[in-house]
């Protein structure tokens, strides 16, 4: 009689792969970034904990065993949501394993705005010794955090540490600790002129694409710093460049674009008060670790047991 199959389509460390062994001990258990290996395995598996372009050809068709998918990434918009749901396949994703890093890159890019850090680099390289017009601080000033999910929380409860006002948008409305105001997304135009930074880490759907336009942008203040850690989908690019360029808004901190990588030929690169980073604001040491200990183990020993993992179960006809 075959085993079960397992196929874990990441590098892990071994300690790593003993942990979920000892969750399963009698299943056959791949882990490989190879795409020749875990392809030929994929097609047997039971159950695939992460995602490479090109799976579903092997995993999605009509012979597959899979039932469910375990993402490595917190965002499944880029996987065949569809075939996966037809097929009554079992999505669960790594959301809430970001929340330490990406809210550490959330301040970092506010406070190398407001304190100028970006522009004193590069004087640093030039050798040049200049003020650069610094006046801005961040205490006690008003953020805007638009998707409060468990990125959103911690970001909040940092936002606390500096006396800030924090304001929240989130779909059923409820509070949150840490967040003063909460509203819905159809409040969104009553929060925008109020806050000094408004951060995205909202998912992509087809409710958030392009929710940030030239109009969102006109109903902040000049002075407001937009963040985005979310999907580079939610923004009109174009339209916040023009936003920057123009003075409507003062400066944004973006890790996600609409296309990566960002072209060259993006003005953004060019923009004084704009800081970039390659859509790494979620990368951290910790980050396999995490995966395993708090989302992976717990699901697989509810699948085991016969229950539907519960952790992170992505709702299809929300995308998330």
């Amino acid at each position: 009689m075959n085993k079960r199959k397992m196929v874990i389509a990441k590098k892990l460390e071994q300690n790593q792969i003993e942990q979920i062994k000892n969750v399963i001990p009698d299943w056959e258990l791949i882990v490989s970034k190879d795409k020749e290996i875990f392809q030929e395995h994929a097609k047997d598996a039971e159950i695939i904990a992460g995602w490479k372009k090109g799976l579903e050809e092997y995993c999605l068709g009509q012979q597959s065993k899979l039932k469910w998918l375990q993402s490595w990434s917190a965002g499944v918009d880029s996987l065949p949501l569809e075939t996966l749901q037809s097929k009554n396949i079992t999505l669960t994703s790594a959301n809430g394993v970001h929340a330490y890093p990406i809210s550490e890159t959330i301040f970092a890019l506010m406070l190398g705005l407001t304190r100028k850090i970006h522009t004193y680099v590069k004087n640093q390289q030039a050798k040049t010794w200049h003020h650069a017009h610094m006046g801005l601080e961040i205490h006690e000033k008003t953020i805007g955090i638009i998707g409060v999910g468990e990125i959103g929380k911690e970001t909040a409860k940092i936002a606390k540490v500096f006396g800030m006002t924090v304001l929240g948008v989130r779909n059923s409305g409820r509070p949150v600790d840490y967040v003063d105001e909460m509203y819905t997304p159809d409040q969104l135009d009553l929060l925008l002129p109020k806050c000094d930074y408004v951060v995205v880490t909202l998912p992509h759907t087809k409710e958030t694409h392009q929710l940030f336009g030239a109009a969102q942008f006109k109903r902040m203040k000049s002075s407001a710093i937009f963040i985005n850690i979310g999907r580079g989908e939610i923004v009109v690019e174009e339209e916040l460049v023009q936003a920057i360029q123009e003075g409507t808004i003062a400066g944004a901190g973006l890790d996600v674009f609409e296309k990566e990588p960002l072209s060259t030929e993006s003005p953004l690169w060019e923009i004084e008060n704009v800081i970039i980073t390659p859509h790494t604001s979620g990368s951290t040491e910790h980050y396999n670790k995490r995966v395993i200990e708090n989302i992976l183990i717990p699901n697989l020993k509810d699948y085991l047991s016969g229950k539907t993992p519960t952790i992170n179960l992505v709702d299809f006809s929300k995308g998330y």
